[in-house]
């Protein structure tokens, strides 16, 4: 058994427990911190909290035997200073308006010191962030958004001067716009610790931010936590709760890290997504817990012209050992993808009860830089996920979604308008109680999806399963217990795939130029409809 060490700060360490399971541990284990009994263990990522400073640390893994399963050794951060948010004068009794205290620690913590908030509820507004800062919020520490929007600042979509046009705070959907700063704001800053297991609330509901007539209203809804063109975050261990829209959403950052995390909304909250990495460069997501009202995590990089005519693309995204629950998408990439997604990877995760597992969204008009390849999916457990496997060219939730060229399955001609999808690699996934379709992916005509590969993929359908549309695109029937769907792909390559319970063919493929099964390739023509003995199992 291998522990690795993923982030350390002056009092606080995050492990993964590398044992071959999802999220969770298949049993119990002891943590032993310099031989002392320090806790337990249930979760792959593990965060471990009251450490000191600048100590040597032994961590060993012990069973219900009292044997030593494993062990890693560590050293945590120096530390300059602590600054206690009650020293500024934050009384923490969830009625006075603290944010002004807290911003005054932030503000006077020197490099390599700890702003620390204590137990107690505070009611902030947005709280900016600066380089080289740790802020521990502490087990039984509330922060209370105060989101009335006449008391929150306001982050411009377009500036002036000279430069502006590249540049801009604020975003919506993929756009500049103007937008309510979050509960925590970073602007250009880097080297950032944001930890503890305290919590943040949101405070929104269907009597503010969720409102229909606020849902679309500028400027448009805050986030929890916003960071944009900034390096070399890390985030651990908090409770984000109520979000007024996206929780998290980094924009234009690198080097990002969310360990042992948990977001949770009601499922009918409105664009409540979890973890929004939009135009991101090295982003590492491990043992987080989702449960909201839309997609868990949606990768991004930008929409219109803006995307198009210097396009940062989303690339080089790891996420593991994370549990989403309900909501649109376990894992969703899109649609505002004009500068294009590459290099993501999707393992050792458990979805359940989501309308969707993992989705990919585009459509024609994203223009020629939304190119999404090299995406791999594996050993991946879904529970009630409606339809697992979701690519739809065709998405139209927007205000010309529906449009002719938007929706039309001809085949128009490919120009600077049409997006691209290239290498899809899916293995080691296990589904069970499916309602509307084992999988469904739906390329373009005029630009196919490059290549699809499944391997060693199971799919078993509910007992009372639910009809339903696969993907939000117009033209589709509803489908109940319908197998693997394809339309319009180049190369298909399936193996060691095993569907029971469907009530249509197991494999519906129509315009795919290549069915590779472990036999060898199937071409020609285009409309291929097999049903596999090895797909078939009896």
């Amino acid at each position: 058994m291998e522990l690795v060490i993923l982030m350390l700060t002056a009092g606080s360490a995050v492990v993964e427990i590398r044992c071959g399971g999802i999220y969770s541990l298949e049993e119990e284990y002891t943590l032993l911190l310099n031989g002392e009994t320090w806790g337990t263990a249930q979760k792959v990522v593990t965060s471990l909290f009251g450490l000191c400073p600048d100590r040597d640390y032994r961590l060993q893994l012990a069973g219900a035997d009292g044997r030593i399963r494993g062990e890693v050794c560590f050293h945590t951060e120096a530390e300059a200073a602590v600054l206690n948010v009650r020293d500024f004068g934050a009384s923490g009794d969830g009625e006075q308006d603290d944010t002004v205290f807290i911003q005054a620690a932030v503000m006077a913590c020197p490099k390599s010191g700890r702003v620390r908030i204590p137990r107690g509820k505070y009611r902030v507004t947005s709280l900016f962030l600066k380089s080289d800062l740790n802020l521990e919020l502490e087990e039984g520490a509330v922060l209370l958004y105060d989101g009335r929007p006449g008391r929150l600042p306001v982050l411009p979509g377009h500036l002036s001067g000279e430069g502006a046009e590249s540049f801009s705070l604020g975003s919506w959907e993929g756009e500049a716009a103007d937008m309510y700063a979050a509960l925590f704001t970073g602007c250009g800053v880097e080297n950032v610790n944001l930890y503890g297991r305290g919590c943040i609330r949101g405070g929104a509901s269907m009597d503010n931010w969720w409102k229909q007539e606020n849902r679309q209203s500028t400027p448009h809804r805050p986030r929890m936590l916003y960071l944009t063109r900034c390096t070399n975050i890390r985030v651990h261990g908090l409770h984000f709760s109520m979000c007024p829209s996206w929780c998290i959403h980094p924009c234009f950052c690198r080097d990002l890290g969310f360990y042992d995390i948990e977001i949770r909304n009601p499922e009918n909250s409105p664009n409540t997504d979890g973890l929004n990495p939009e135009s991101c460069e090295c982003v590492d997501i491990a043992g987080c817990h989702f449960s909201l009202g839309d997609d868990c995590i949606a990768i991004k990089s930008g929409k219109g012209k803006r995307a198009q005519d210097k396009p940062v693309p989303g690339c080089h995204i790891t996420i593991r050992q994370c549990f989403m629950e309900n909501g649109h998408g376990g894992v969703t990439i899109g649609s505002e993808i004009s500068s294009g997604i590459h290099h993501v990877t999707v393992r050792d995760c458990r979805f359940r009860h989501t309308d969707r597992g993992l989705r990919i969204k585009t459509r024609r008009g994203r223009g020629k830089a939304c190119v999404v390849d090299d995406v791999l999916f594996e050993n991946i457990c879904m529970e009630e996920v409606e339809t697992p496997f979701v690519l739809n060219c065709y998405y139209s939730c927007e205000p010309d979604g529906r449009s002719d060229y938007v929706q039309s399955k001809e085949a128009l001609p490919v120009d600077a308008r049409t997006p691209c999808v290239g290498n899809l690699v899916f293995r080691h996934i296990y589904c069970t109680d499916c309602h509307i379709a084992g999988a469904f992916f739906y390329g373009l005509p005029e630009k196919k999806i490059k290549s699809i590969t499944m391997e060693d993929v199971r799919i078993r359908y509910a007992a009372f399963a639910r009809a339903g549309l696969p993907a939000m695109m117009c033209g589709i029937p509803e489908m109940r217990r319908t197998g693997l769907f394809f339309r319009n792909v180049e190369r298909l390559s399936l193996s060691g795939i095993d569907i029971r319970g469907q009530e249509t063919e197991a494999v519906d493929a129509v315009n795919v130029d290549i069915i590779v099964r472990e036999d060898g390739p199937q071409t020609g023509g285009t409309t291929v409809r097999p049903v596999y003995a090895d797909i078939l199992m009896k």
